[in-house]
């Protein structure tokens, strides 16, 4: 089954790019394109996609609100029901839109400039329950919330919740590597290292993998 994707972006223009781009991807599908928050709600509902590419700025719930009614706390996604993987897309490299659309539960942020390759590859990494956000912008963001101690719920578990395993996995998904690199680098398959990150993200109470980095920097594991 092709990755399903939904676009919200009020610029026909940028909707029609990235359709051009995703729908001309093998394996993915743009199931709708749409102008606003509202209908963004109403089609990720209605059509349940794998992916939700959401503009920050755009009538409506913008792209943070429509995160967080999908994918933040009280949301169905948050109760373990059905959730999109929501990439935040911009076109300000704004430290602020990045920390609130990852506390309101996106799984990546990508700029709007980033091009066509990293588009595809942001989808597919959503899709596959990784995160993808700029390099520069992913080192500069986890340094910061670490350092005003921001977890965005509270203070997550002490490290010894984890196994020595899953405290090897979450080390290296807190650098930036992808599952198959992890899983290449520890020797195991990729189900295996989606698998001990599942169990870290039940564990730790955290709704996806950036917030699972977040807790890696919070306790030293991320670096090394």
């Amino acid at each position: 089954m092709p990755i399903s994707v939904v676009i919200a972006d009020d610029q026909e223009l940028v909707r029609t790019g990235f359709r051009m781009i995703l729908d001309n991807s093998p394996g993915i599908e743009v199931v709708a394109d749409v102008p606003d928050g509202t209908a963004a709600l109403e089609a990720a509902r209605r059509l349940r996609p794998d992916v939700l590419l959401a503009d920050i700025h755009m009538p409506g719930p913008d792209g943070l609100e429509v995160t967080r009614l999908l994918c933040g706390e009280g949301s169905p996604g948050a109760r373990g029901e059905w959730r999109p993987q929501v990439v935040v897309v911009t076109t300000f490299d704004d430290d602020a839109y990045v920390r609130t659309a990852l506390r309101n539960g996106a799984s990546g942020f990508l700029l709007k400039d980033a091009g066509p390759g990293l588009l595809v590859e942001a989808v597919r990494a959503a899709a596959a329950g990784d995160s993808l956000i700029s390099p520069a912008v992913t080192v500069r963001l986890l340094t910061e919330m670490a350092a005003d101690g921001g977890a965005p719920r509270g203070a997550l578990p002490p490290r010894d919740v984890l196994t020595g395993r899953e405290e090897e996995v979450v080390a290296l998904a807190a650098r930036g590597r992808t599952n198959a690199e992890i899983a290449e680098e520890l020797h195991l398959s990729v189900s295996s290292i989606k698998a001990h990150l599942a169990r870290v993200q039940t564990k730790l109470g955290a709704r996806n993998r950036v917030e699972v980095a977040l807790w890696a920097w919070e306790n030293g594991l991320s670096r090394g």
